[in-house]
């Protein structure tokens, strides 16, 4: 940002340097008109030569391909409304007694989805709902109550889960929380014997499995369901490209359900409003703290007092190291740090039977650390493990960090994660970045403020389709959900319109000087915010805030926000720019007959000049700058 003097008055202007340090300077008044470039990789883009063709090759490259994902999605929702789905009657007593059997306090998050859920499981129309919310929020619960409702009225349920250890897992807990109600739940994984497949699949034919929970081996074609009512997905991003198409026609036909802990952004979800239901968990567990997060190198010390720390608790440790080849070695060096402690490795390329026992020895507290690959990224859920070590964090992604830590501190007690750095080598600066904003965002929910780095792009991938991070990557994140919105809204023959931009130029200092707020970025963010606002409340409040932020508001930030009211009137009028020379006010407008009524106090000084222009003249001479505004605001009525 840089303050420059023009015609004796001075103005805030965004500088953005182009290919070959050519520069532009942008008011601070059309700050909206730029936008932060999230691309969803660490490498920094290319800049583009001004008045070069690339970035609007680009922009069309990704218009074209968005206008297809938007048709997609409304091709689908056009299926699902054309058939009539199974309309569930409302809740029985015994689904009232199962919810209020559950042992937690549910956060008015959870209580808002499971209406929405039921909502639509009790319409006509087949449900497809995503549910999104950070790990250990609670959407398991949620997961449970929906196939609950689909067994009570005789349907079955199917719940899809990326690894076998997980599908194991969500078995143990359905059993669980189901164990004082005639449900009867099955698994099928590759833990499974061929035998015992082939009878479970038997069961699931004939209707006497209500709910089977299993991973993509459940998309197969020697799968079949007596009366299927209801597919719950868990984070379907991981899933391939066949088992999406399978899941594809699985929408069409019966209700939906998808779990993810990647968050989707509020924007994302602005675009797709209509189209793709979408419901957010956002609030923390009540009993729920915080993970202590904690950036170390490789120092055995260090590892000794944690681990001991833990296990002086009764606890669990996990240590993830993400190599096969060398994880006995990790699980020996372990040892010799802490040589009491009982330990064990797991990892993909085991066994299944071994790994099965191994992780039912950990879950039964056979062993006090577990070694593991990333396995245990997706949804494991151990109570007694409240200590996780990340080996080699240089090389994991932001979101798998993020991820992987959210293994830990899911019930009350207080949970630490070590993000362990290499010492024999050094990392990378984006690395870095990355462990940095790990540890930075250690707080609850995190990870939807970690998302405006790293998962936004993940989660925009996940919902529409992997193949749209290239075009996000060319256009950034912000300009493809506005691609996105408009592309949907012309695929519905919506009419398209945005707030007429005004142009507003007063002989006055209208800016936030740098002596009242320094950063950049703060300032942007309250030009942004006041360029955005639609109503003189909304103005008020950010005047209120910044007021109670930085102190009295000096003369050229109250002026700044007169001049936003100004602005929302002038949109309301349908006057497109004001601009002051001299003793007089030259009006463009976009409707001239709007304009004279808003104008009609002041008709007798104003002189049409065409249909698009009005002169004004003003009253007096030197009027302050604040009595001007004052004269305007109240001069244009709409």
């Amino acid at each position: 940002m840089e303050t420059l003097e023009d015609e004796g008055h001075k103005r805030e202007y965004l500088v953005l340097e182009f290919d070959e340090g050519t520069k532009i300077y942008v008011p601070a008044t059309k700050i909206e008109l730029v936008q932060k470039y999230i691309g969803g990789s660490d490498h920094r883009p290319r800049l583009d030569k001004i008045g070069s063709k690339y970035w609007e090759v680009r922009k069309k490259r990704a218009e074209n391909a968005i206008a297809d994902v938007a048709s997609d999605l409304l091709h689908m929702q056009a299926l699902r409304n054309a058939k009539e789905g199974i309309a569930y009657p409302a809740d029985t007593e015994w689904q009232r007694e199962f919810e209020e059997s559950f042992i937690y306090e549910e956060t008015p998050d959870q209580l808002e989805v499971i209406k929405d859920i039921k909502c639509d499981m009790e319409s006509k129309m087949p449900m497809d709902r995503l549910i999104c919310g950070d790990v250990g929020y609670g959407k398991t619960e949620l997961a449970m109550r929906a196939a609950f409702k689909a067994v009570m009225f005789g349907k079955q349920v199917a719940v899809l889960v990326p690894t076998t250890i997980l599908a194991q897992q969500h078995f143990v807990t359905f059993s669980e929380r189901m164990a004082d109600y005639p449900v009867k739940i099955g698994v099928l994984s590759r833990f499974k014997t061929r035998g015992e497949q082939k009878e479970t699949l038997e069961k699931t034919a004939a209707g006497s499995i209500d709910i089977l929970i299993g991973t993509h081996r459940l998309l197969q074609k020697d799968v079949y369901f007596k009366d299927l009512g209801l597919v719950i997905i868990d984070e379907e991003q991981r899933f391939g490209v066949e088992h999406k198409e399978r899941l594809k026609k699985l929408r069409q036909m019966v209700d939906v359900l998808t779990l993810t802990a990647t968050p989707i952004p509020r924007t994302l979800h602005m675009s797709l409003m209509g189209i793709k239901d979408i419901s957010s968990l956002n609030t923390p567990p009540l009993s729920r703290q915080a993970v202590h997060t904690k950036i170390i190198r490789f120092d055995p010390e260090c590892i000794r007092q944690a681990i001991r720390l833990e296990l002086n608790r009764d606890g669990q440790v996990y240590f993830v190291h993400n190599r096969v080849y060398n994880i006995e070695r990790i699980a020996r060096t372990l040892s010799g740090i802490v040589p009491e402690a009982r330990i064990m490795t797991v990892h993909g390329q085991m066994d299944e039977k071994l790994m099965e026992q191994r992780m039912r020895e950990f879950v039964e507290g056979r062993a006090d650390i577990l070694v593991s690959t990333t396995i245990i990224e997706s949804g494991l859920d151990i109570p007694n493990v409240n200590t996780i070590f990340i080996n080699c964090a240089d090389t994991f992604g932001l979101a798998d960090l993020h991820q992987l830590r959210g293994r830990v501190g899911r019930y009350k007690h207080r949970a630490y994660a070590y993000i362990i750095l290499p010492i024999d080598r050094p990392i990378t600066p984006e690395a870095e970045k990355r462990v940095k904003a790990i540890e930075e965002f250690a707080e609850l929910g995190a990870g939807f403020r970690i998302a405006m780095r790293d998962l936004e792009i993940r989660g925009a991938g996940n919902i529409l389709g992997t193949e749209q991070h290239g075009h996000i990557a060319a256009v950034g994140y912000e300009m493809y959900c506005r691609l996105l919105e408009l592309a949907v809204k012309k695929a519905r023959h919506e009419p398209i319109s945005e707030p007429m931009d005004v142009s507003i130029d007063l002989n006055l200092e209208s800016f936030i000087p740098n002596n009242y707020i320094r950063e950049d970025a703060l300032k942007m963010d309250i030009y942004r915010r006041l360029n955005r606002s639609v109503t003189f409340e909304e103005v008020r409040s950010i005047a209120d805030e910044i007021t109670d932020r930085f102190g009295n508001l000096p003369r050229p930030v109250k002026n700044l926000l007169s001049e936003s009211e100004l602005r929302i009137i002038a949109q309301q009028s349908k006057i497109r720019s004001l601009v002051q020379v001299d003793g007089v006010l030259i009006i463009q407008v976009a409707d001239l007959k709007k304009a004279e009524i808003s104008l009609y106090k002041v008709k007798k000084h104003i002189r049409v000049i065409n249909e698009d222009t009005l002169h004004l003249r003003l009253p007096g001479k030197g009027m302050p700058p604040e009595d001007l505004l004052e004269f305007l605001k109240k001069t244009i009525k709409i």
